[in-house]
């Protein structure tokens, strides 16, 4: 080593401290201590790389000692040699139980003590060095996570910006429906509501995937799509196959991937956020609890933003209109619960639309 090892060695007897520091000194820096007190006292300045603790001490001995270092947090992680006359099992074994990591028994040979003090050290050492290692290599697999969550969410992204360039009238729907839903989220665990569903969520995985719920847009012929005008009943059929078709598109990418976890919570917006409460929804005429949690806080912030935005058959709602509706349709259209969510979070709704009207004339 190039710097030296700094080892503390508490002994209440004077000869045995002049001897081991004299045995030590040329390799180590000792500190010579002859109580635990002077030893605590030490530790408050210095923190040595292992202490030579004798157990006989008058005061505090060596057990008691060594109990009060590994309750220390700063202090628990230094090797510790019990050195002692005591030589019965019993004694080594609740040495070795309260953690120290040898037992060396009075009077020790120089050479043998030397080299345990040395393989301890270099243990030691290589623990360090595969904690440090361990540390590195957990940042560089963070970052290489990273990485790869924010090329998905890029995916993600220019998927759904591809759906808005078709489907011109709902030019930033994603991105709005996408911070609604992470307003009602956040609502949700402050009002302790479905909060063991909402916390095993993770929440860049469910906005990532919120931005796909309208993907199937994008196989819908463009007369239908962009009719300046209501659908017709045969149009509005055709139109409800986007459900269908989004389904298949995830299911398509989930062939040809073998990691698609950022893509859990897509199927089940996509399934499910036309879905109401009272049953007359689409695809499969889901209600009440049997429509998952997504799809119930997606129905809510979708058709808001429906009711906010500008279409060629009619100009946009205010945001106190448009929560109106929503809290009207509170047990037919939309979850009775949520919607008292959304109460608390209609203020934040109506921030995100007026900065972005203020921003782009939504």
């Amino acid at each position: 080593m190039d710097k030296r090892a700094k080892i503390m060695f508490v002994d209440d007897d004077m000869s045995n401290l002049i001897l081991g520091k004299n045995m030590l000194k040329d390799r180590y820096e000792v500190y010579p201590l002859p109580s635990a007190a002077k030893l605590f006292e030490t530790l408050a300045h210095v923190l040595p790389d292992l202490i030579l603790l004798d157990i006989e001490m008058p005061e505090m001995n060596g057990y008691e000692t060594m109990r009060r270092l590994q309750a220390d947090e700063r202090l628990a992680g230094i090797p510790v040699i019990f050195v002692t006359v005591r030589t019965d099992e019993g004694s080594e074994l609740e040495g070795l139980s309260l953690g120290a990591i040898d037992y060396v028994f009075k009077p020790f040979s120089a050479p043998l003590l030397l080299k345990r003090i040395e393989n301890h050290l270099l243990t030691a050492l290589q623990k360090k060095e595969l904690a440090l290692y361990n540390a590195d290599l957990q940042g560089r697999v963070r970052q290489q996570t990273g990485h790869i969550l924010e090329l998905q969410n890029s995916v993600l992204s220019t998927v759904a910006d591809l759906v808005e360039f078709r489907d011109d009238v709902t030019g930033g729907h994603i991105n709005r429906t996408r911070e609604y839903l992470r307003l009602l989220v956040e609502a949700l665990k402050r009002e302790n509501i479905y909060q063991e569903q909402a916390l095993s969520w993770d929440m860049d995985l469910l906005l990532s995937s919120s931005q796909l719920h309208d993907v199937g847009k994008i196989a819908i012929n463009d007369a239908i799509l962009n009719k300046p005008g209501r659908l017709t009943p045969e149009e509005f059929s055709v139109m409800k196959t986007h459900v269908l078709i989004g389904l298949r598109i995830i299911e398509k990418i989930e062939r040809k991937t073998a990691e698609h976890a950022f893509l859990r919570h897509a199927r089940t917006f996509i399934a499910t956020h036309h879905e109401k409460w009272d049953g007359s929804g689409y695809p499969l005429g889901l209600s009440g609890e049997g429509i998952p949690l997504e799809g119930r806080l997606m129905a809510i912030a979708d058709v808001y933003d429906a009711l906010i935005s500008r279409r060629p058959y009619k100009p946009p709602l205010g945001t106190d209109e448009a929560a109106r509706i929503i809290i009207e349709g509170s047990g037919t259209h939309f979850d009775p619960t949520l919607v008292q969510v959304f109460r608390k979070a209609v203020d934040g709704f109506a921030e995100i639309v007026d900065r972005e009207r203020n921003v782009s004339g939504l």
